[in-house]
């Protein structure tokens, strides 16, 4: 899922998303409410209709920013308190509030509120954490089938502009590094009934190889038949380790945010395109690839467009690594219905790590 946060793919318009084989745009919850504010996307017909995008569109629930803004946050059994980081402002963010921010944006998939605790917190922090992250969870599922209901029985014209009675929620198994922890995660959500499982609190600060086990452990915990989502993660080696212990869906702001700084990812690995021996390269990025990028200028020109801190050369690194990152997937998901995945990862692995 390519990374649009504040309702937008940083550099690239809707259609070039989809151009590549985006399906679908992560939002986020937090930013969106602190700016415009939900009540403003609502008016305006929800996210699809204000950041001119058809297709599915997930939002986080902010609760990533309880770990990432941990300085400025007060956690509660009620909620947590933010500090804004745009202008200091305390904002109380609960289960009830997380969903309601979300059905407002009208976004397809909306995610349960949880704390994610970072890698190296012991494990009786784990364990509250833990605790406090499922009765969250809980409280979410029963606010939006509440919610749901009453707009479902609403009459003919009354319903929220953005209501949509098939939205989807996804439970978050936390954990930490506890392969315990996160196995009675994932049992506790399972009870309580989810559309979908995201697996949180991964890629935070531990070792990959760390990352892997309790993927290992907690992946064959989560139902077959419902989506299981790695949140935030991550490399084209991540991902394919991930697709392997059986993970369906991703997210990450590396394909972007790399971009952005002219790491630019290729058939051949990585091509860092500030360095000096491109400057006369009129090869193309990535034979392999027929984005726009790929099929219309040269490794000299995009160094060129980066040395000269030129728009144009984000939109275009921008465009080839979100069309990487889908050429990847899409290559993944064929690998698998014929049945060779194990010898696409071996060839993707040897020619980019090579």
């Amino acid at each position: 899922m390519t990374i649009g946060t504040v309702g937008a793919v940083k550099g690239l318009l809707p259609e070039e998303v989809k151009s590549v084989g985006g399906q679908v745009i992560l939002s986020n919850t937090y930013h969106l409410h602190l700016r415009p504010g939900e009540d403003i996307v609502e008016k305006a017909g929800g996210l699809h209709k204000f950041m001119n995008w058809d297709g599915p569109i997930l939002t986080d629930s902010g609760g990533f920013q309880v770990f990432s803004l941990s300085g400025i946050r007060k956690l509660t059994e009620e909620g947590v308190e933010f500090q804004s980081h745009l202008n200091g402002e305390k904002i109380f963010l609960t289960p009830e509030k997380a969903i309601e921010i979300q059905m407002k944006l009208g976004s397809d998939i909306m995610m349960v509120l949880d704390e994610c605790p970072a890698a190296n917190k012991d494990r009786k922090y784990v364990e509250k954490s833990l605790k406090l992250t499922t009765r969250w969870a809980k409280r979410c599922k029963e606010y939006a089938e509440t919610q749901l209901a009453q707009r479902q029985n609403q009459p003919n014209g009354k319903t929220s502009p953005t209501a949509k009675p098939a939205q989807q929620l996804f439970g978050i198994v936390q954990g930490g590094m506890h392969s315990d922890l996160r196995k009675e995660s994932a049992k506790e959500l399972i009870e309580i009934g989810f559309d979908g499982y995201a697996i949180g609190g991964l890629s935070v600060g531990e070792p990959n190889e760390v990352m892997y086990e309790m993927l290992s452990e907690v992946v064959p915990e989560l139902p077959i038949d419902k989506p299981r989502y790695l949140m935030g993660v991550g490399t084209p080696e991540d991902i394919l380790e991930a697709v392997e212990r059986g993970v369906d869906m991703f997210d990450c702001v590396m394909p972007t945010r790399n971009a952005r700084h002219g790491h630019l990812f290729t058939s051949k690995g990585i091509v860092r395109i500030k360095k000096e021996e491109f400057k006369e390269d009129l090869s193309s990025l990535d034979d392999e690839c027929d984005c726009y990028t790929c099929k219309n200028f040269t490794k000299a020109y995009l160094r060129h467009l980066h040395i000269a801190n030129e728009l144009l050369g984000l939109r275009l690194n921008t465009l080839h690594n979100v069309a990487f990152y889908q050429k990847l997937m899409k290559d993944i998901r064929k690998s698998i219905e014929n049945d060779k995945f194990d010898e696409f990862k071996k060839e993707f692995l040897n020619k980019t790590l090579s």
